[in-house]
């Protein structure tokens, strides 16, 4: 889970990021390792992982034929809180059209459009993880 309020403002937090090593982080990257997976199954092509700017980070950045693909990755481990795609709300999403648009500043890539998508994973202790992938978040 990562801390409220980072990335936002303009600037670079002052807060250090989470250590590797906390529960929280380690179900998320592996929450990200999995959506990668998938969605290169889907014949999309890993351009960036955890992408990093003064407004936030992009935790995975594709390529799906002609289109940029900014993924927001949500990994859960109980359903305590909702279902992980309901932590994406609009306010993210206007979040990710900015990071999207920062990271096209950045970039060589020539790519046609730019889609937001999400991936919700339920992933219990001990348990298989359940993986869900919406196209075209907010659009």
């Amino acid at each position: 889970m990562r801390r409220a309020g980072r990335g936002q403002g303009g600037g670079m937090s002052s807060t250090p990021a989470p250590p590797e090593s906390t529960p929280q982080l380690a179900l998320a990257r592996r929450g990200e390792r999995l959506a990668a997976r998938h969605l290169t199954s889907l014949g999309m092509v890993v351009l960036d992982r955890n992408w990093r700017c003064p407004h936030g980070e992009i935790d995975l950045v594709l390529r799906d034929g002609d289109d940029l693909v900014v993924c927001e990755v949500k990994t859960r481990s109980t359903t305590a809180y909702g279902d992980p795609l309901e932590a994406i709300t609009w306010e993210k999403a206007r979040r990710l059209r900015r990071l999207a648009a920062a990271y096209l500043a950045t970039t060589t890539h020539h790519l046609a459009g730019t889609r937001l998508d999400a991936v919700g994973i339920w992933w219990p202790e001990g348990g298989r993880p359940s993986l869900r992938h919406v196209r075209g978040v907010a659009s």
